[in-house]
C-alpha cells in the first residue's frame, strides 16, 4: 500500500450545511497492533481512538498543527493516547496493551469495560500558538465514538455523529477498521437534521460495510443520501512515529540537571524507550551533561 492509496475522504452536502469525514484506518490499526502487541479488546479501543484522531487531524488548518486525544477511564486498559498532525501522520499508545475480558452480551468486544466509564476524554489542539487549546468532557460510555460525539457537542457546540469500528480476527490480526464523522454546520434545518438521523440510523456498522468491500465513498453516499454530496478532497493517512535521538536529548534536557545527574549516578547509560513505536535509544548521560557545560561556558 503506497501513498497513492488515499484512505481518508472529506465530503460536503450540496448546500454546504453538512460536512463528512470518512477513513479506512485498517492499515493504521494493523501497524499499531504489530508494534504494541495488543489483545483483541485493546486493539479495538486504541484502534477506534486512532481512527477518530486521523479524522480530527484533517480538521487542522496546518500540517504543523497537531491534535492529541487522551482517555483516562479508570478501566484495566489504563490511559489511551492518540496523536495526529495535519499531514496525515497518526500514532498512539495504550498503558496496558494486554487486557482479557469476556465479550458483551451481544458478542461484541467489551471496549467500554476495558477503557472504563469513570473519567474524562481530553482533546489538546496545538495550533502553534503560545498555549494549546484544551477541551475536556466526562466519558459517556468508554466505547469512544459516543465520547467523541459528546466532546464535539459540549466543547465545540457542533452537532456531530461519530461512528468507529475495528474488526479483530481470531488470531488477533486486524481484518478492517474505519469510521466517519458527520457534522452539521450552523443553519441546518430541522428537516435536514431528521433526514440525516434517518440515513445514519439505517446504515450498517462501519466494520460490516468495510468487510463487505464498501469504500469510504460508499459511506459518504449512504450518510448524505438526498443531500447531493460532493467530495472536497481525499488524502493518505498512516501510522507514523517521529521519535529520534534528537527528541530524546531534548526531553532529557527539559529535566532539571540534578535529576539527570541522579540518573547518571544510577547508570551512566540511559535507555529510553519510545512508547509509540517501542524503539530504544541509549544515551550516554556523562556526554550529555558535558555538552550542557560546554554550551553554558560559551
Amino acid at each position: 500500500m503506497g501513498e497513492n492509496k488515499k484512505n481518508l475522504l472529506r465530503g460536503i452536502s450540496e448546500n454546504g450545511g453538512v460536512i463528512f469525514y470518512g477513513v479506512d484506518s485498517t492499515e493504521i490499526v494493523q501497524e499499531m497492533e504489530r508494534l504494541h502487541k495488543t489483545s483483541a479488546v485493546t486493539t479495538a479501543a486504541l484502534g477506534r481512538l486512532l481512527t477518530a484522531a486521523a479524522m480530527m487531524g484533517q480538521m487542522l488548518k496546518s500540517d504543523q498543527d497537531s491534535v492529541t486525544i487522551q482517555i483516562r477511564g479508570g478501566g484495566p486498559a489504563g490511559r489511551l493516547l492518540a496523536i495526529s498532525d495535519g499531514s496525515g501522520k497518526v500514532k498512539g499508545y495504550v498503558e496496558n496493551p494486554v487486557v482479557e475480558l469476556p465479550p458483551r452480551a451481544d458478542g461484541h468486544l467489551d471496549v467500554g469495560t476495558a477503557v472504563g466509564h469513570d473519567g474524562t476524554l481530553d482533546v489538546i489542539r496545538d495550533l502553534g500558538m503560545r498555549e494549546p487549546y484544551i477541551g475536556q468532557v466526562p466519558l459517556v460510555s468508554g466505547e469512544i465514538a459516543e465520547d467523541i460525539t459528546s466532546y464535539f457537542a459540549a466543547s465545540e457546540q457542533t452537532p456531530t455523529v461519530c461512528a468507529l469500528g475495528v474488526l479483530v480476527n481470531k488470531d488477533l490480526t486486524v481484518q478492517c477498521a474505519g469510521g466517519f464523522i458527520v457534522q452539521l454546520l450552523p443553519g441546518a434545518t430541522e428537516e435536514e437534521i431528521s433526514m440525516l438521523e434517518k440515513n445514519i440510523g439505517a446504515m450498517p456498522s462501519v466494520t460490516s460495510m468495510l468487510a463487505e468491500g464498501k469504500t469510504i465513498q460508499d459511506m459518504l453516499e449512504l450518510a448524505l443520501a438526498g443531500f447531493q454530496p460532493d467530495i472536497l478532497d481525499q488524502s493518505y493517512v498512516c501510522y507514523h512515529c517521529d521519535c529520534s535521538m534528537e527528541r530524546v536529548h531534548k526531553m532529557l534536557k527539559s529535566l532539571p540537571r540534578t535529576e539527570v545527574e541522579k540518573l547518571r549516578d544510577e547508570d551512566p547509560i540511559a535507555e529510553v524507550n519510545c512508547q509509540f513505536c517501542g524503539k530504544s535509544y541509549r544515551v550516554d548521560l556523562n556526554e550529555l551533561l558535558d555538552s550542557w557545560r560546554v554550551s553554558e561556558e560559551k
